[in-house]
């Protein structure tokens, strides 16, 4: 059962792993399932190579940003107008909201994170709170009807607190490339610890 490391795109396996794993494979039926040892298709490498790449390409842009506290304020200071108090029902003044709020820098989270009126409602008192007290609302993630700090451990701002922003860059990306290393890593030491791709075992040999 020893590990051999010194050619581990071959064998990780020493030899008599290796033979133990041939005899098995040819002695034992298998239900009736005769399994050669071929190497796993290029293609179907390549497949696999392309839908890791096309996964991250399609969630570049930043979908996987945590909504904050920053992309309501501007809907927040609307909510109150006479303009908004004398439109009827929510639906019409959520449109109206959206429609005239200011086109800042969060124009494109507001499109990709929308909210209802009531959603607005649960979150106004908080946000106004935040900014009663002049926090960056950048560092707090609307989480349902919570406003909370964000969990992000950035820098260190010139105050000496921890800065809370979500790095541009994080959209759960750090850990998928950690899986997907995980996931490659453990296929390569199962694949490695059987016999080699180059011997094929004979079926019609009884044990």
């Amino acid at each position: 059962m020893a590990w051999k490391l010194d050619n581990p795109l071959y064998s990780m396996a020493d030899e008599e792993q290796n033979n133990k794993a041939k005899h098995v494979w040819e002695g034992e039926s298998l239900g009736g399932i005769a399994e050669d040892n071929n190497r796993l298709p290029q293609a179907v490498v390549w497949l696999l190579v392309l839908t890791v790449l096309t996964a991250f390409a399609i969630t570049f842009p930043l979908w996987g940003k945590r909504p904050t506290a920053a992309i309501y304020a501007d809907y927040i200071q609307l909510m109150d107008s006479p303009q908004v108090q004398a439109i009827a029902d929510d639906k019409g003044k959520m449109e109206y909201i959206v429609k005239n709020a200011p086109v800042g820098p969060h124009k494109s989270e507001q499109d990709r994170h929308p909210l209802t009126m009531d959603d607005l409602r649960m979150i106004k008192d908080q946000v106004i709170e935040l900014q009663r007290k002049n926090v960056d609302l950048e560092e707090y993630t609307v989480i349902g009807d919570k406003v909370v700090l964000a969990n992000f451990e950035g820098p260190i701002k010139e105050n000496g607190e921890v800065m809370r922003k979500q790095p541009w860059w994080d959209k759960g990306y750090t850990i998928d490339v950690f899986y997907v290393a995980y996931f490659c890593i453990a296929v390569l030491i199962v694949i490695k610890r059987l016999p080699h791709y180059s011997w094929q075992p004979d079926h019609s040999v009884a044990h």
